[in-house]
């Protein structure tokens, strides 16, 4: 996605790279805020009588879980399906047409591979907010978050800096996955110190 969506790759295509890097961020965003929001709404009525300490402990239990599961401890893929945005898009629309069509399907979360199990802990997360302002919140911060790469590309204008950024994005994909199963332990942390605490 990173090669395909460059300042190189926008110039191959007559497009413009700041709007369809705005359309792609913008609708990862909305996407990952409509996601967070419908979770968030769903918890409410269902978690809104659940004493926070049991719903902060069901979090530490799901970040433990997503944890273990990146780090392979239960061996294998974890539970997804093997969708990837439609590439041909490139070549069919506008710029911003794909931009906001792959950012919108990235922002969504599930809608293409899952790479992480941080990502249903997302989902969780946002579910046991328990309110619809919580799980907008951790929505928003997720379509963001799903958008940053791109501004990775931001100084690339030769093919030469372009392989040298998707190759160094490559091999820091092992320090990648310890930091988010790092980042998954200390939520799960916070979240047992929070209940405990309580």
């Amino acid at each position: 996605m990173l090669g395909s969506i460059s300042p190189v790759g926008e110039a191959s295509r007559n497009q413009r790279w700041w709007l369809t890097a705005t359309a792609y961020a913008a609708a990862s965003v909305t996407a990952g805020a409509f996601l967070g929001l419908l979770l968030g709404s769903l918890g409410t009525p269902a978690f809104t009588a659940v004493p926070s300490r049991v719903r902060l402990m069901a979090l530490c239990v799901m970040a433990v879980l997503g944890a273990a599961a990146d780090a392979g401890v239960f061996g294998g893929r974890i539970p997804s399906w093997h969708r990837q945005v439609d590439e041909r898009w490139l070549t069919t629309y506008r710029g911003w047409v794909y931009g906001a069509g792959f950012g919108a399907q990235l922002g969504a979360a599930v809608t293409t591979i899952v790479t992480s199990a941080s990502t249903y802990a997302l989902l969780g997360a946002a579910l046991l907010a328990g309110s619809w302002r919580g799980g907008l919140a951790i929505g928003v911060v997720f379509g963001a978050a799903r958008a940053l790469p791109l501004l990775l590309m931001a100084p690339v204008r030769t093919a030469d800096r372009l392989y040298a950024v998707t190759r160094r994005v490559a091999d820091a994909e092992p320090l990648a996955r310890r930091l988010t199963v790092a980042c998954q332990g200390a939520l799960a942390g916070v979240a047992l110190l929070a209940a405990v605490t309580r």
